[in-house]
């Protein structure tokens, strides 16, 4: 894995999106102690050992090149992360990755979700391009609205309603942004 990747720091307005550390373990569990969080995640985390291995997982994803997670701080409440921007480059298709997100109860309504995704996403095009990433999707469950507007702010639109299928136990909706062509 590229050195340059595995440390990458983005910033945007007071926001840094920073790679997850063993320091925070203690955010982890607050943020997802919240029922919003737990919800909306495949891999929830109940416990201390299950914060440190959440961690691992992330740092492991960003070795394989596979999985680029980000604490997202922002300096104008603090130094702690108060979120999580993630993108997935796997599977069949090389052109093609999946973004996600959360944001810790105390910071939401603050437009940090769509502006730490459309970070994420500038830089996966732009990093990515090469390896052929020209499109994003953005899923999460039909009835969280927050999550359609934050996608709707960073430039991704509805494609489809999705079947309920597990782990989700509600249909779902697919957002999907695509890298802008150049000349276009």
């Amino acid at each position: 894995m590229n050195e340059q990747l595995r440390d990458v720091r983005l910033r945007t307005g007071s926001l840094v999106l920073r790679p997850w550390l063993p320091g925070d373990v203690t955010v982890l569990l607050d943020a997802y102690r919240d029922p919003a969080i737990r919800a909306g995640s495949r891999a929830p985390v109940a416990d201390e050992a299950a914060a440190e291995r959440w961690l691992r997982d992330q740092a492991e994803g960003r070795e394989s090149g596979l999985r680029h997670s980000f604490a997202v701080v922002d300096t104008a409440l603090g130094a702690g992360p108060v979120g999580n921007v993630v993108l997935v480059r796997s599977g069949p298709c090389p052109g093609a990755g999946e973004v996600g997100y959360w944001t810790a109860a105390p910071a939401r309504g603050r437009g940090i979700a769509p502006q730490a995704l459309e970070a994420l996403t500038a830089w996966a095009f732009t990093v990515f391009a090469g390896a052929g990433l020209v499109t994003l999707d953005l899923l999460h469950q039909v009835d969280n609205e927050a999550s359609c507007r934050v996608a709707e702010k960073a430039g991704y639109g509805l494609v489809e309603v999705l079947p309920a299928r597990p782990p989700w136990p509600r249909e779902g909706h697919r957002h999907t942004r695509r890298a802008a062509v150049p000349g276009r």
